[in-house]
């Protein structure tokens, strides 16, 4: 049985990745900066710790998809850096709680996000596109810098490039599923800027099929294969829910209330291609918008 340590267990992503690891047979522990929240949304036999000192052994995996959400508050002086030491400084300290220990995790799947590219327009990214420059860009850039280090020591690295992740539980779609079910939603600016997404179903299949695939190795983008316009998202969205779509939030309001972060996330253009996830033989579930949403929210 392999033994995985993952961080952000409690999250969107996390709780039902940890569901998964564990029915898959894998010993799971999970760290927390609040075990009594993590026993309440996780499975019983997870193993839930507080401190990396309070490990048993060194994982087999690790997984880490710990770090303050992008757009919880407007991005101060002070937020950009609490948001960066919440994903660098603490790749750095688990770094460092190896290195004391003098051994490494086998695996190691590590966090980053599609913001890695900045915004391109309608140009097709792959892997291979380097980083772009604006906040988000240059924070995953230094995010998957920091969880090089692993590799540098033995581990095999792979780092998840993550899109919109779509579910009813959590993320962008449950912000915008009650503005929508009463026909207030529309398209956010112009509407032509790309959204790439991915079903949180096959957000865990993915961690779970690079966990078992050591041979994928670097970055990997972890979005669907069809992205789509803003004003796509939006029309296919509201045409599932039978509401109209006749609501756009202009640029102008969107700086005005979120300041940066309406630039650099929600009006920003990324066109991204699952070229490592595909070429390495793994299949999606939900590769299409319409198909997404209906699973979602037709039961």
């Amino acid at each position: 049985m392999k033994s995985v340590l993952v961080t952000g267990g409690t999250g969107f992503i996390g709780v039902p990745l940890v569901e998964a690891l564990s029915a898959g047979n894998y010993q799971v522990t999970v760290l927390t900066r609040d075990p009594a929240v993590a026993r309440k949304r996780l499975p019983e036999e997870v193993n839930v710790i507080a401190t990396l000192d309070a490990l048993d052994c060194i994982p087999d995996v690790l997984v880490n998809l710990a770090g303050e959400p992008l757009a919880a508050r407007r991005w101060s002086i002070e937020a950009k850096a609490f948001i960066r030491d919440s994903r660098i400084g603490f790749t750095g300290k688990l770094f460092d709680f190896f290195e004391r220990k003098g051994k490494f995790p086998t695996r190691v799947i590590n966090g980053s996000a599609i913001g890695y590219y900045g915004s391109c327009g309608g140009q097709l990214l792959d892997e291979r596109k380097p980083a772009g420059n604006d906040f988000a860009a240059q924070l995953c850039r230094d995010w998957e810098s920091s969880a090089k280090q692993f590799e540098q020591r033995g581990s095999s690295l792979c780092v998840l490039r993550i899109g919109i992740v779509l579910g009813v539980n959590g993320g962008a779609l449950k912000q915008m599923l009650p503005a929508f079910r009463l026909g207030l939603g529309g398209p956010m600016g112009c509407g032509e800027q790309y959204m790439s997404w991915i079903h949180i179903d096959d957000m865990v299949r993915l961690i779970l099929f690079v966990i078992d695939h050591p041979v994928i190795t670097g970055p990997v983008n972890a979005v669907s294969s069809q992205s789509v316009t803003n004003r796509e998202f939006s029309h296919i969205l509201a045409g599932v829910l039978h509401r109209p779509a006749l609501f756009p939030m202009p640029a102008f309001v969107l700086r005005l209330l979120f300041g940066e972060i309406a630039d650099a996330v929600l009006l920003a253009s990324q066109r991204v291609l699952p070229a490592q996830a595909l070429g390495g033989g793994f299949e999606f579930r939900y590769p299409y918008l319409k198909d997404t949403f209906e699973e979602l929210l037709i039961k």
